[in-house]
């Protein structure tokens, strides 16, 4: 018969035991919730990269590409900063994307992939850092209070073509040793989607070249020519304009050959646009003639830029196989974008510069050649 001191030590026991289940029941209750919480914020990251993944797809042009990179990506996963460095040795992306002043923010150029071996040697993969452990470059125009971010290396046929750099103000946003899943392959699919645009545009730009010199041509400049000047327009930059003729040309031609003829032309349009910053244009406007666009300066840097060019071309030979050398000249003639009130038709202001330019270019020619005119504005 059970005492009372041994059911009370009963009742004890099972009410022990049901506290315990009780604890048991919540630890799992807990986990279960969170495992749920988990699993709907996966659903949730997976719905924005799809949609995501589609805008990178369906991008109509590479600017529009680079847009939902530094815009979309920001504003749908909630970030506080998103950049784009890519490798762009030959500023052909620049060139694609035009007036630099227009660029989306966050958009950078790297001269070399050099930086990007370097930081992201022996992985290949995202990497998830402080602020700190970074290179200041690849954020330096991005809001203050900046904490962890995601880097996300840019690789297609095993070269860097660039990095994708998020930034959040939340420490905990991106931390070291968190799975990179999603985000590796975000950048591959980035990687490809980059390349094939800038593929895209690489034929677009073939046919706005000069086959025999390689800087544009005639179509291009016109088309850009536009573009600079309603930048100009926009910005309150001056623009310069710079018409340029090889002297003597058609007696060169005729004493030489038309094959010296080509030779002197592609290596003066090489010397004009070595000279050039990458911003600038040069193009062939027809037979011996090229044209060149300087935006954002100044008429006494234009000048400069226009006799150093001169100078150079008058004091180098040109290799030519018909014989040891060729010396030639080039006469120039330059002019600045007038604001002309009264007039509201950028086409007709692109017109009134460029006629300004050739006419000082005539100048020059009946004064001696081999030398640099400006006309009366651009001094």
């Amino acid at each position: 018969m059970l005492t009372e001191a041994s059911r009370s030590q009963g009742h004890s026991s099972e009410r022990l035991s049901l506290a315990m289940l009780q604890a048991e029941n919540q630890r799992l209750r807990s986990q279960l919730d969170a495992m749920l919480r988990e699993a709907r914020l996966n659903q949730e990251k997976m719905r924005r990269f799809d949609l995501l993944e589609r805008q990178v797809i369906g991008a109509a042009s590479l600017a529009a590409l680079i847009d939902t990179l530094l815009v979309e990506y920001k504003s749908l996963f909630e970030l506080d900063a998103v950049t784009l460095a890519l490798v762009d040795p030959l500023y052909e992306v620049g060139r694609v994307l035009g007036d630099p002043g227009h660029m989306a923010e966050g958009l950078l150029f790297l001269d070399s992939d050099v930086e990007l071996q370097s930081l992201y040697t022996g992985t290949g993969r995202p990497l998830l850092a402080g602020l700190d452990e970074v290179p200041a470059f690849l954020f330096e125009d991005a809001p203050a209070g900046l904490a962890s971010v995601a880097l996300l290396p840019l690789l297609h046929h095993g070269r860097f073509i660039g990095s994708l750099n998020l930034g959040s103000r939340d420490a905990q946003r991106f931390v070291a040793g968190s799975s990179t899943d999603f985000l590796e392959r975000l950048a591959a699919l980035v990687a490809v989607c980059l390349d094939s645009a800038l593929a895209t545009e690489r034929l677009k730009l073939a046919g706005l070249t000069d086959v025999l010199t390689g800087v544009h041509n005639r179509r291009y400049f016109e088309s850009r020519c536009l573009e600079e000047v309603l930048a100009a327009r926009r910005s309150g930059q001056p623009l310069v304009c710079m018409f340029l003729d090889v002297d003597h040309f058609k007696k060169l031609n005729d004493s030489l050959g038309h094959q010296a003829g080509d030779e002197v032309l592609r290596y003066v349009a090489n010397l004009i646009k070595v000279q050039l910053r990458g911003s600038d244009v040069v193009a062939r406007y027809g037979g011996e003639e090229f044209v060149v666009l300087l935006p954002a300066t100044p008429g006494l840097a234009g000048l400069e830029t226009a006799e150093r060019i001169r100078r150079i071309v008058s004091v180098q030979s040109v290799p030519a196989r018909v014989r040891e050398d060729v010396r030639v000249t080039i006469s120039i003639g330059v002019a600045m974008l007038q604001p002309l009130p009264e007039v509201s038709d950028a086409t007709v202001l692109a017109a009134d510069m460029i006629a300004r330019a050739d006419k000082a270019l005539y100048e020059a020619k009946e004064s001696g050649r081999n030398r640099v005119v400006a006309a009366l504005d651009a001094a």
